[in-house]
């Protein structure tokens, strides 16, 4: 059972989102916060300029009941609403158990993306999963369910053609350009940004025909992104002079504040004389001041405007959507299945084992005393009766666990007969270490909440 707590561009406008957003170097000081002062054991933070995401999972052998799954969600919200304004804990969407791994599934597969059936969650998730990993965030429970939304993901987009064609927030955000200009052939677009997103924008805005200025704090990167597209790489201090030059401005940085402030846009706007010009901000946090919107003559779009010609373009590509739906459906319902049958097999035979060697027990208490005259033939027919007994005894209960093995009751069940039978706590400890390490590389965690504490104490000092 997982759990999952975030924001998304779905749920939040983006002045909200932009509150939680949290960069990389960041992340695994928080990831440690999480695990160090919450119910839960395991922890992914998934942070892109639609979503701000966390996914759990509680310690090892702990209840996994509606009340234990609510208290972790509840703490989670807790830790991610302090970053923000108490809208952004109003805005909160909370999710347990099958709509937490339905949500996760269908992230991967980019059918909650903003454009839907980009390629970029894909690879998002799997920074996410190795900065986890690397840090000891994750374990079997929540890495064998977020590499299974890896191989959803994949699926979708080799089933389905979802992905056709150009699709990106950088694409919508160029074809706008297209839309307001007609023809970019002439026009100088302004680059503000060197990563994945600023490269797929700059490599469409030069093959549109606009002339490409790219600026960035770190000159190299500028330069390298220049010659691989074909720009002119500029200095981060001349970013003001850039922008009295352009028509078209993309920013896409990640910044915490404004790179663009509404004082730098009029004091170019005046050196503009009268020139319009477009800018698109497709950065969470923003890059520009929505104030410059205000000005006469600069249009500014932020990543919430596109959605209008998102849409425009979901419409060729419903029916793959819905395959893609549908796909992300069965793999959550085989998962669980997967799940459900791992649960309950090593307790039913740790049960019948249990069982079957305390009838064992007395059995031989008995051809060792008052029984001692039977012959070889007899004992025989008495083991095969223990059997027997075994498996009368076990068939109710065995049959009433299988009925139950997709319902929360079914993991009280399982909890229940582990205690009553004194069954080994490590029942079913190989099977899920073994689907662990066939899909998360055997990525463990302490079961015990004073454990992670020490660990995570360790890792942040």
């Amino acid at each position: 059972m997982i759990v999952h707590v975030g924001l998304s561009h779905r749920t939040a406008r983006v002045e909200l989102r932009e509150q939680l957003a949290i960069v990389q170097d960041d992340v695994p000081a928080f990831l440690d916060e999480l695990v160090r002062s919450t119910p839960i054991a395991e922890a992914m933070v998934l942070s892109t300029c639609n979503r701000v995401e966390v996914y759990g999972a509680l310690p090892r052998g702990a209840s996994s009941d509606a009340p234990r799954l609510e208290e972790a969600c509840a703490a989670l919200a807790a830790r991610l609403a302090a970053r923000g304004t108490p809208e952004v804990g109003a805005a909160l969407v909370k999710r347990t158990g099958t709509p937490a791994l339905h949500h996760l599934f269908r992230v991967a597969s980019s059918l909650d993306s903003i454009v839907i059936g980009e390629p970029q969650i894909l690879g998002q998730l799997k920074d996410a999963i190795s900065t986890a990993t690397e840090h000891g965030a994750l374990g079997a429970l929540l890495g064998k369910a977020l590499h299974r939304a890896l191989f959803v993901g994949k699926r979708v987009r080799t089933e389905t053609q979802i992905g056709a064609g150009q699709v990106s927030v950088s694409s919508v955000a160029v074809d706008l350009a297209v839309q307001i200009f007609g023809d970019l052939r002439g026009k100088t677009a302004l680059m503000v940004g060197a990563g994945e997103m600023a490269e797929s924008a700059a490599k469409l805005l030069v093959k549109e025909g606009a002339r490409l200025i790219v600026v960035n704090r770190s000159r190299e990167r500028a330069e390298k992104l220049a010659v691989e597209v074909g720009g002119e790489a500029r200095d981060w201090g001349e970013l003001n002079w850039c922008l009295i030059e352009s028509d078209i401005v993309i920013s896409s940085t990640s910044s915490p504040t404004f790179v663009i402030t509404l004082e730098a846009m009029k004091t170019a706007r005046k050196a503009r004389r009268g020139r319009s010009l477009f800018m698109i901000d497709i950065a969470v946090p923003r890059d520009i001041d929505p104030a410059v919107a205000d000005l006469d003559g600069v249009y500014r779009y932020d990543i919430d405007d596109l959605e209008q010609i998102v849409a425009e373009s979901l419409a060729g590509r419903a029916a793959e959507a819905e395959k893609a739906e549908q796909i992300v459906l069965a793999e959550v319902r085989a998962y669980e299945a997967r799940a459900a049958e791992q649960a309950m097999s090593p307790v039913i035979v740790g049960l019948r084992a249990r069982v079957r060697a305390s009838l064992a027990t007395e059995l031989e208490r008995s051809l060792s005393g008052k029984l001692k005259h039977l012959g070889p033939a007899d004992r025989e027919a008495l083991a095969i009766m223990i059997d027997a007994a075994t498996n009368k005894i076990c068939h109710r209960p065995t049959a009433r666990l299988k009925a139950l093995a997709n319902e929360p009751r079914g993991y009280e069940a399982v909890e229940t007969l582990t205690d009553l039978f004194d069954l080994p706590e490590s029942l079913g400890k190989e099977d899920d270490e073994a689907g662990s390490g066939e899909e998360s590389g055997k990525q463990q965690r302490a079961g015990a909440p004073d454990e992670r504490a020490s660990s995570a104490k360790e890792r942040a000092s």
